[in-house]
This record gives structure tokens, C-alpha cells and sequence, in this order.
């Protein structure tokens, strides 16, 4: 069990606490739903979540394995939906790796990513596009 406490500061802005760390993080509503966009909004950080568990799954994979991630990068789209209800319709991570990765660990660390626990936790309804860059020797 990690404790998060969350605060709201009011203007649809929000403060979160990791209670170990004690390390804060904003939170503001997007634009196109009331807020200002200061700041990562809740679903911003559901899409954050996604692949930073999927880089993280990896490298703990990859390290297990004597290998190295380093220098591995994500970039993420989030997209909402069209039609009420307003929710994450599709989230799209694009994942470049490094060189020197094997073929055969390659399809190791991708099945991992594709199993992370943020993948595995979101509903079904949420389309994840997963692609894999990786770089030559």
C-alpha cells in the first residue's frame, strides 16, 4: 500500500502528495474542459502512467537480463473521446530503443510492455497502440 493524499487548491486545480517521498504534483483541468491546462490533467496522467510503466516494466525486464535500456524514450498521445461520456478513447505510446538489443529479447521486452500493470489495469474500452522503434547497432 503506497498513501497518496490529494488536495484540491481550487480554480479546478489540484495538489498530490506520494506519501513516502512527499513529492508533490500539480494537477489542472485541460482547456477544453474548464480549466486553464497549467499543469498535467488527471487523464494526461493516466496516459503518462501507461508509458512510464511500460518503460519501466521493460528495464526491470532488461536488467534481469543483463541488458540495458538506456536512452530508451516514449512519446505519448492522448485521445479522448468524441461522444459523452468524456473519457481516454485511445492512448498512443511510441517507444524508441536503443541499439544493441537482440531480436529474440526484443519480442521478451515487448510482450512485457504489452503486461505491464498500467496496461493491464485500464478498461478494455481503452484502445493502447503500442509501437516499437528499435534502433540499429
Amino acid at each position: 500500500m503506497v498513501p497518496i493524499s490529494i488536495s484540491y487548491l481550487g480554480d479546478l486545480r489540484g495538489i498530490a502528495l506520494h506519501g513516502p517521498s512527499r513529492t508533490g504534483l500539480i494537477t489542472d483541468a485541460p482547456v477544453d474542459n474548464h480549466g486553464k491546462g497549467e499543469s498535467f490533467s488527471p487523464t494526461d496522467l493516466v496516459a503518462t502512467s501507461l508509458a512510464s510503466c511500460i518503460l519501466t516494466t521493460m528495464a526491470i525486464v532488461a536488467q534481469r537480463d543483463g541488458l540495458r535500456l538506456d536512452g530508451a524514450t516514449a512519446a505519448v498521445e492522448k485521445h479522448m473521446s468524441s461522444q459523452p461520456p468524456r473519457k481516454i478513447a485511445k492512448i498512443v505510446v511510441r517507444l524508441a530503443l536503443p541499439p544493441g538489443i537482440p531480436l529474440e529479447r526484443q519480442k521478451i521486452l515487448e510482450r512485457a510492455a504489452h503486461t505491464c500493470p498500467v496496461a493491464l489495469s485500464l478498461h478494455p474500452e481503452v484502445e493502447q497502440i503500442i509501437t516499437f522503434q528499435w534502433r540499429d547497432c
